[in-house]
Formats: structure tokens, C-alpha cells, sequence
């Protein structure tokens, strides 16, 4: 049997594909770790709201971790806990936002809502991820600098053109490491599997890092090894190989 008994997959750009469906081939063999015993989870950037039809897809009875970290349930209608952002935090980043004429959105208890749907009534709901997204590197960029150095946020991404903010200290890792605590289990016995910044201290952390071929190339430095791409049935690839044990060519 594997060494892995949890398997954490990131959902855009590696489970999904670029018109964000799950494959065939990633459905069965997500299916067939899961038949084997393998927890099978979510660590995506995504909340309920984007990532339920997922979940319900794949027909898995386990705990996710959504929104970076920020949400995290024992399983489908089971909250186990939020992290929120400030009231304050979430006015100076809309200002912010807003000021650099970025396009931004969040992730409240109610809803998501993006730059079009924002309204003063917004202020009022606690919020757990706040996102800003600029098609100008040098902007985006300097936006990162200047959320950082308001102090007390976790400043991450998830594309090079975006920027996702939670409470410091709130990441995929750390949502992952609640989950292991909830089923009794280590973090070396965790693979991990994603494309971006957002996934780097999980990868880093876990007792298998793997980076999707089509993942940012600083991630692919830290990985341990490197899948397909998200086109290419890379999550089926991956869980074939080091769950079951099988090289080559996906099998039937």
C-alpha cells in the first residue's frame, strides 16, 4: 500500500482543465485512491460557492480545504471553521483596490462578489479572502508590496496576474495540517499537488510535493518531482505512479 493516505489536490490549472472540468481520467483514479482507502482533498483557493459542484462531482465524503485555507469542512454540510479578515483590513484593501483601477473580489459567509456587485452594504460582512488582479505586472506587483507591508495578511497567488490575501498565517499548509490532525495522520504521509504560489508551502511541507507540468516554474524548483500537465491528465498520472505504484502510460 501507498505511504500517502491523503491526497491534496489543488483544483485550477491541475484537477481541473482549462475549461474547468475534471476528466475522465482524473475522475477515476481520484475514485479508485479513494476506493483504496487514500483521503482524497481539496486545497484550492476557491470557496463553497465554486467549489461544491466539484466536490459533489466526484461523490467525496472527506473534509476541504477552500479559500486557502480560510474555510475548512469535516465533510459536504459540515463547517468545521472560518478565518476572517478584519473590517478595517477589508476597507484598506478595497481602497487599494480600487485606486489602482485593479479588478478585485471576496469571499464573505453570503456570497462572492466581484468589483461590479461591491457596495457600501459589503463593509458590513466578515469576510475570509479578499483578491485584487492587475493585467500590468509592474502594478500587480507593486500592489503585493504594498499589502505586505500593511502587516498581519498572508499574501499569495495564484496566477501572475492576481493577488489573494487572508488572515497572516492562513494558507493551504496550514489547512492541510488541521486536516491531518482531524484524521490522526502526519504530513510526510500527505501528497500534495498544485501549480502555483498558493501551493508552495503545502508542497513544501508535505512528504510528497508535486508540481503540475504546466506549473510556475518556481514551484516546479521546490516540488519533488513534476507531473503532466493539467491538460495532459497529470492528478491521474500522479496518483497512478505514487499511490498504486504504476510507470508509463495511463492504464484503464
Amino acid at each position: 500500500m501507498s505511504a500517502y493516505k491523503l491526497v491534496a489536490l489543488d483544483l485550477d490549472g491541475t484537477t481541473l482543465t482549462d475549461d474547468k472540468r475534471i476528466s475522465e481520467a482524473n475522475r477515476t483514479w481520484i475514485r479508485r485512491a479513494a476506493e483504496a482507502g487514500v483521503t482524497v482533498i481539496f486545497s484550492t483557493g476557491r470557496g463553497i460557492q465554486t467549489a461544491k459542484s466539484y466536490w459533489d462531482d466526484l461523490r467525496l465524503d472527506v473534509p476541504m480545504v477552500l479559500l486557502n485555507g480560510a474555510e475548512i469542512w469535516k465533510g459536504p454540510g459540515r463547517l468545521w471553521e472560518r478565518h476572517y479578515l478584519s473590517r478595517q483590513q477589508i476597507r484598506e484593501l478595497h481602497k487599494l483596490a480600487a485606486g489602482a483601477d485593479a479588478w478585485y473580489w471576496g469571499y464573505s459567509v453570503e456570497s462572492l462578489t466581484n468589483r461590479e456587485e461591491w457596495t457600501e452594504e459589503m463593509f458590513g460582512r466578515d469576510w475570509m479572502k479578499f483578491g485584487m488582479g492587475h493585467h500590468d505586472l509592474r502594478v500587480i506587483a507593486g500592489l503585493r508590496e504594498q499589502v505586505r507591508q500593511m502587516g498581519m495578511l498572508e499574501v499569495t497567488r495564484s496566477a501572475d496576474t492576481n493577488m489573494e490575501i487572508s488572515a497572516l498565517g492562513v494558507t493551504k499548509e496550514s489547512g492541510v495540517r488541521k486536516v491531518c490532525g482531524l484524521l490522526g495522520i502526519g504530513m510526510h504521509e500527505v501528497m500534495a499537488i498544485g501549480d502555483h504560489h498558493n501551493d508552495r508551502m503545502l508542497i513544501q511541507a508535505a512528504g510528497l510535493g508535486i508540481a503540475m507540468g504546466n506549473a510556475d516554474a518556481e514551484l516546479k524548483e521546490v516540488a519533488d518531482t513534476v507531473t503532466g500537465t493539467n491538460g495532459e491528465d497529470g492528478v491521474a498520472q500522479a496518483i497512478q505512479r505514487y499511490i498504486f505504484g504504476l510507470d508509463g502510460a495511463l492504464a484503464d
